[in-house]
């Protein structure tokens, strides 16, 4: 199977727990402290898929996603400005193992390696300082090996299917740039209905967990005291989403085995080691195509 995936989240709210934090709070010499403010954030994705099949019971993967991302900041003496990245990001190789299938109950386990192939080291022009390291988030990969595992649980009735799945992201070691970004938690769980052989809509609720980053960039250090995105003692968090999705199988002979799919999801919780920009909503588009 073929796949390609889109996927759009912006932000424009900084968050410290579960409380929003205004600019001027950001700012302030007294509280925040910080020269300049986050304003806002967009990450577009394309995430470019193959999934094949060698043996009874086993699926292979391989993933590699392309990532373009775009700040807007605000500086305490009112100065505004932008910063981008862009590039192909981390190379992820994984399995689906079935574990059991029985009447209309089936666990899978999965396990996946995330290859460092995305860049950590992406710079951009910022007024003042020139030519400039540019923070956590706006990095391209982890710079490290990442264990993915995973376990999931299908169920299918005539009309309804449902499922969940428990994963994660585990760092092994530490990137060239002498950080290791957080291990991230996530529990998901979802229900779908199929309206005719064509058409199926589904409701999907995500937990999500990730913790702050071990060690820092020494390029960022003197940021940290600049910009919280470049502080690596706020880069955790917890969030949990909700999100409705509709699934279209390709009617025709010509587009036999393509589906499209899209999804569109917002946080109804989130508690952050802020401040922390937070996704205000988030779009996927995707296509498949089995042969």
């Amino acid at each position: 199977m073929l796949s390609y995936r889109y996927m759009n989240m912006p932000m424009e709210q900084n968050y410290d727990g579960s409380s929003r934090v205004s600019d001027s709070e950001i700012l302030s010499p007294t509280s925040g402290n910080y020269l300049v403010a986050p304003q806002w954030m967009d990450m577009e994705m394309h995430m470019f898929g193959l999934m094949i099949s060698p043996i009874d019971h086993l699926t292979l993967m391989l993933m590699i996603p392309y990532a373009s991302k775009e700040m807007g900041h605000l500086r305490r003496d009112g100065v505004e400005f932008l910063t981008k990245s862009e590039g192909w990001g981390d190379l992820k190789l994984s399995g689906i193992y079935e574990l059991y299938h029985g009447h209309r109950t089936t666990w899978l386990l999965n396990l996946g390696l995330s290859l460092p192939t995305g860049s950590t080291s992406e710079e951009d022009f910022i007024p003042g300082p020139g030519e400039t390291r540019l923070p956590y988030p706006m990095q391209i990969g982890s710079g490290t090996w990442d264990l993915l595992p995973g376990i999931t649980y299908l169920g299918q009735a005539d009309t309804w299917s449902w499922g969940a799945q428990l994963s994660g992201v585990i760092r092994l070691g530490e990137n060239n740039e002498g950080y290791t970004l957080g291990n991230v938690g996530q529990l998901t769980a979802w229900g779908a209905y199929k309206w005719n052989d064509h058409v199926s809509t589904s409701l999907r609720a995500t937990g999500k967990a990730w913790g702050d980053i071990d060690g820092r960039d020494e390029d960022l250090r003197l940021a940290a005291s600049v910009v919280p995105t470049a502080d690596p003692r706020r880069r955790g968090g917890e969030e949990i989403d909700l999100s409705l999705g509709i699934n279209v199988k390709m009617p025709g002979r010509f587009l036999s085995g393509q589906r499209l799919a899209a999804e569109i999801g917002v946080p109804i919780y989130r508690s952050l080691d802020g401040p922390q920009l937070i996704t205000d909503w988030f779009f996927n588009l995707g296509w498949q195509w089995a042969f």
